[in-house]
Formats: structure tokens, C-alpha cells, sequence
């Protein structure tokens, strides 16, 4: 299970190093592909296809809504070799998208791992905690979110 978060450098060469606790889980090839809030997933190969499920339920393909999730996630979606010390190349349109620079950081979630530029990660950490905190505290009250 990936879990935690880990801060990366990007190389000159636009590598990133996987952090050595996601090496085992991810494997040698992996998925990498835009995803929301303008971050990337990278999955293992071999849980690619379960978390596209997970993302995309098939029976809801004839909606354009679940069609467009479809071309999103796959339409720019690469698939990776890692080298013998657990790096990548991230493709240039990848980090275009997510404004992927010199400091990157390794957010693990279970069966995939995001990858955020570091600013944008601590904008949305912040974000993060304020509505955690805010959850607390209303489960305690026996409230719900927008009561």
C-alpha cells in the first residue's frame, strides 16, 4: 500500500526518482497520466486496470459526462519503464500540465501515488487541513458538512 508523502527533485533530464517505499508496490513499469486538480497519478501496471474501474464504472459509458472522465484520464496516459535506480522520464506535456518543476512532491493513496508540484501541493494541503478540521469538529458536534 502506498502511503505518506515524500518530496523529490525533477532532473535536468525531467526524471523523477519513485520513492524507495512505492518502488516494490509500483514496480518496474507504471502508468503515468494527468489527473485532477492539476496534479499526475502513477500507478503500477498491474493496478492500472482496477483503478480505472474504480474511476470509470463501464455501464456509465454511453454518458458523455463518464466519456469525457475517459478521455481525461486515458487520452493522456503514458506508460513508463523505471530505470535501475527507480527513476522515470515524465513526459514534457505531463509537466506541462502540472506545472511539474525543480521540487516535486510523492503523495501516496493506497493504490496509486500522486505527483504534485510542491507549491501546488502546499496550497491544497492548507485546504486539506481547513476542511479536515472542520470535519472533526462537526462529527463531534454531531453536525454535517453545510448545516
Amino acid at each position: 500500500m502506498l502511503i505518506g508523502h515524500y518530496f523529490v527533485k525533477l532532473t535536468a533530464k525531467g526524471r523523477l526518482a519513485i520513492p524507495s517505499k512505492f518502488r516494490r508496490e509500483i514496480g518496474n513499469k507504471a502508468i503515468v497520466t494527468r489527473f485532477y486538480e492539476k496534479c499526475l497519478v502513477l500507478v503500477g501496471l498491474s493496478r492500472w486496470e482496477n483503478l480505472m474501474t474504480k474511476l470509470t464504472n463501464k455501464s456509465e459509458f454511453i454518458t458523455e459526462p463518464m466519456r469525457d472522465v475517459e478521455r481525461f484520464i486515458l487520452g493522456s496516459a503514458f506508460e513508463v519503464d523505471m530505470d535501475s535506480q527507480g527513476r522515470f522520464v515524465v513526459p514534457q506535456v505531463l509537466r506541462g500540465y502540472a506545472n511539474i518543476g525543480d521540487e516535486v512532491v510523492f503523495l501516496g493513496l493506497g493504490d496509486r501515488a500522486e505527483i504534485w508540484n510542491k507549491k501546488e501541493w502546499e496550497k491544497r494541503e492548507s485546504k486539506i487541513e481547513e476542511f479536515a478540521l472542520e470535519s472533526l469538529a462537526n462529527r463531534e458536534e454531531g453536525r454535517k458538512i453545510g448545516d
